[in-house]
Order: structure tokens, then sequence, then C-alpha cells
């Protein structure tokens, strides 16, 4: 009997052994918290809130401290289903919002607000649709940014006191009606083609300013040749009449020698097919006479006697009043 009671003894010893260690170990591990980095823990002491675990080792009161789920403090990212919104001019449009949000308060956001990111989306619905009501379609999809801008706003003021931030609020997509959608494409391509033909147009007018301005400064140039050139042909000309005039006088020509040349300038006056009349002039017989003395004269001098010294010139029968100031009547020949 002593052994087996003995033996119950040290079974119950032994039992006693372990449910100490077991109890000690359950407290150290009830008692000791290891917070992950970016996540905050709410403790509760005796049902009542008592403090807020950092990230790190934490110490707790077995059994009497409970930390409720772990908040995670990052910004977070959450993508709304498509909502139907009413604009100002009666057309329903579909739109499509991205919220980007941080818990910056862990206690505010476990006991101001149940369901923090369910309350978010709601008020970001009520929001959208306060805002683009007041907006027809055209300026519902220009007015991104402000429509962002509003949104963000309101959403910072309205969770503030649930220990939220709203960062930004972008809207992802708006999608008016399949109707609406060919109206407007139909619009942006008759835009599109009335541009085109613009854009033609003022390049074809451009092309023709261009071409008329060419043509212009080409004929402008041409004049401008033209009277270089006739300036610069009535120069040489001019230089070539002094150079010969001056030849002229420097050779000292004879009367003969000049009658000779004007007899050949003559026939240049009849060249031409439609030349039909054509006038002698008057001092063909004078020039006439010059060559006949210039080719005759000399024989005449060599057989004609001298005049007697002292004699007077034959005398020149006068002239009958009346044709002493009358010009010549040039000859008319037909050719």
């Amino acid at each position: 009997m002593n052994t087996a009671g003995d033996l119950i003894g040290q079974l119950f010893i032994l039992a006693l052994v372990v449910v100490l260690v077991v109890f000690v170990v359950v407290v150290l591990i009830r008692a000791i918290r290891i917070i992950p980095q970016a996540t905050a823990g709410v403790v509760e002491r005796l049902g009542k809130y008592h403090k807020t675990l950092m990230p790190g080792l934490n110490l707790l009161v077995p059994f009497v401290d409970r930390v409720r789920p772990l908040i995670d403090m990052r910004e977070q990212v959450v993508s709304f289903p498509p909502q139907p919104v009413i604009t100002e001019d009666n057309l329903v449009v579909s739109i499509d919002t991205v919220v980007y949000f941080q818990v910056t308060d862990a206690r505010a956001a476990t006991y101001e607000i149940a369901n923090y990111l369910g309350a978010v989306e709601q008020l970001t619905v009520t929001t959208l649709r306060n805002v683009v009501g007041g907006l027809n379609l055209e300026e519902a999809l220009t007015s991104r940014d402000n429509i962002n801008g509003q949104l963000r706003i309101v959403l910072d003021e309205a969770t503030g006191k649930w220990g939220i931030r709203v960062g930004r609020v972008e809207l992802k997509a708006i999608d008016p009606p399949v109707s609406i959608k060919d109206s407007m494409e139909k619009q942006m391509r008759a835009e599109r083609d009335r541009r085109a033909v613009i854009l033609t147009a003022e390049g074809t007018k451009q092309s023709a300013i261009l071409t008329a301005e060419g043509a212009r400064q080409a004929a402008i140039l041409s004049a401008e040749g033209d009277a270089r050139a006739a300036v610069l042909r009535a120069e040489g000309e001019a230089q070539a009449i002094t150079t010969v005039f001056g030849a002229i006088h420097s050779g000292d020509p004879d009367g003969p020698l000049l009658a000779y040349q004007y007899l050949q300038t003559l026939p240049k006056l009849a060249e031409g097919q439609s030349n039909k009349l054509w006038i002698i002039p008057s001092e063909l017989t004078e020039a006439l006479k010059t060559v006949g003395r210039g080719f005759g004269g000399a024989g005449m001098d060599a057989t004609a006697p001298a005049a007697p010294a002292g004699s007077a010139p034959p005398a020149t029968p006068p002239t009958p009043p009346g044709l002493a100031d009358a010009p010549p009547r040039p000859p008319v020949a037909t050719a």
C-alpha cells in the first residue's frame, strides 16, 4: 500500500509540475506580444481601451489585457465598383472611383466607426453624386481634376474624426450611355473632318500666296534685270557713239568719204517685205554731187584752165522770193 501511495503521490506531483510549466508558458505567451512594422494593435483591459501597441516587443497582463485585430497603418488603395450618377442634363453615367487613404489613429478607427472601409465607400458614392449632379456631361468629362479635388476635400473632412486621412481620389472611367457615345463619336468625326477641310483650305491659300509672291518677285527681278540691261546697253551705245565720234574727228574725214558712207546706208531703208514706199532724203543729191566731185575732181582740176588772178567767181543765180526759207522737198520713189 505504501508503494502504491508513493507512486500516486509522485504522479500527482509530476502532473502538478507539468500544469505549472504549461501555465507559465501560456502566461509568457499571453504576456509577450510582438507587433509587426506598419501595424498597430488596440489593447483592452477588462473590456476598456487601455493603450495602442506600437511595432516591436510589448508586454501585457495575461488574462486581463486583450488585443483587438491589428490595423494596417499603411496607405491603402480601394477601387469601388461603377456607380450610376445623374448629371445636370439628366444623363445617367457610370463612374469608377479609386480612393487612396491611410489610417492615422488606430483607436479612432476602432471605436469611432464600425466599418471604416464601407463608410469610405458610401461617403465617396454620395459625394460623387453631389459633385457630378451639378455638372453637365461635357463638364464632367473635361473636369476630372476639379471633381477629384472636391471629392478629396469632402472625404478628408468627413473621415478625419475616424482617424483616417484621404490622400487622393481618382476617377478611373466615366462611361456615358451607348447612344450618347455614338453621338459623341459622330460629333468628333464631323469636327475632325471640318478641321481637315480648314487645314486643306489654309494650305491651298498659303500655297497660292507663296506662288503669287514668287511670281511677283520673279517679275520684279526680271524687270530690274531688263532695266539694268537697257541701262548697260544704252551706256554701251553711248560709249560706242562717243568712240566713233572721237575716231571720226581724230581722223578728220573729207566730204567725199562721208558722202560715200551716207550712200551705203540708204539701201537699208528699203529692207523688209512690208516696205512698199520709201522717201529719198533731200540730201541725196548733195551726196551724189560730193561723190562725183570726189571721184572726178582730180581729172577736172588737171584739165581745167586756171582762173586768171583777180577774176571773180561765177555769180549764183538769185533765189526767187518766198523760196529762200522753204525746206527742200524730197523726191519720192516707189519700190
